[in-house]
């Protein structure tokens, strides 16, 4: 599923090396769980697997789905079935909840070679995702994380993994912030998520 082989990364412009030679291997229907102070490279590592830039590749390599993650955009790694569930999930003001989640949806398919779903089906599939995570028809008509909770964010991110169905997941830090009641339903989302042949990264300090 996920392999990586003595990765070594520094910010583009600073010399200073972050990850000094990591090296794991993900199973298929796996959970691993990567724990460490802030500032040990637990969020880079993410950042660098779905292609934020920034940062420099200075030695190792990653193949996830039987592809070399490091030479696809991040466009080519969301479609392959890669998900990066963030830590302080972005506002995007002026996007429709429905709007985003359609459009990425669709063009996961579009790249993939499937057929695109129309409005109706995807606010079916949409909505019975949204009971489950206790999430309101009026967030889902609000643009994308503009004036939700610290907890309606992260159930948003969950929201879109569920809807688009990756195979590997990397949930950076989506525990933290959370009370008890929100982390309740973000857990029972990723364990009704799991599966044999998906498999996690999870990124936490608890």
């Amino acid at each position: 599923m996920l392999e990586i082989k003595n990765l070594k990364v520094s910010l583009e412009e600073e010399e200073k090396q972050i990850l000094k030679g990591l090296s794991l291997k993900v199973n298929p229907g796996e959970v691993h769980a990567i724990m460490g102070p802030n500032g040990s490279g637990k969020s880079t590592l993410s950042n660098v697997l779905s292609g934020k830039h920034g940062y420099r590749i200075d030695e190792g390599s990653v193949e996830c789905l039987g592809k070399d993650l490091l030479s696809l955009e991040v466009e080519e790694r969301a479609a392959l079935g890669l998900f990066l569930a963030f830590q302080y999930p972005l506002e995007i003001p002026g996007v429709g909840n429905m709007n985003f989640l359609r459009t990425a949806l669709n063009s996961q398919k579009k790249i993939r070679g499937e057929k695109e779903l129309n409005a109706a089906e995807i606010l079916k599939k949409v909505r019975a995702i949204a009971t489950d995570l206790q999430i309101s028809e009026e967030m889902l008509r609000r643009p994308v994380n503009v004036g939700a909770s610290g907890g309606e964010k992260k159930r948003n991110e969950i929201l879109q993994m569920c809807l688009l169905e990756p195979k590997f997941v990397i949930l950076d830090e989506t525990d933290s912030g959370l009370d008890g009641d929100a982390m309740i339903l973000v857990s029972k989302g990723v364990n009704n998520f799991s599966s044999d042949e998906r498999s996690f990264l999870v990124i936490t300090h608890y």
